[in-house]
């Protein structure tokens, strides 16, 4: 029975951590388009 909480407790952080990681690809990927955004206007000036 504590095993099985112990499983239990694993995959929660597990999957916190896979969504941590997703927001972060997330993030950093809306970042670099708001860059290039910015530099493609700077170009058009």
């Amino acid at each position: 029975m504590r095993f099985s909480s112990l499983v239990r407790i694993n995959r929660t952080s597990l999957q916190e951590f896979a969504m941590a990681d997703l927001a972060f690809v997330l993030v950093t990927l809306a970042g670099f388009a708001l860059v290039a955004l910015v530099a493609k206007g700077v170009t058009k000036l």
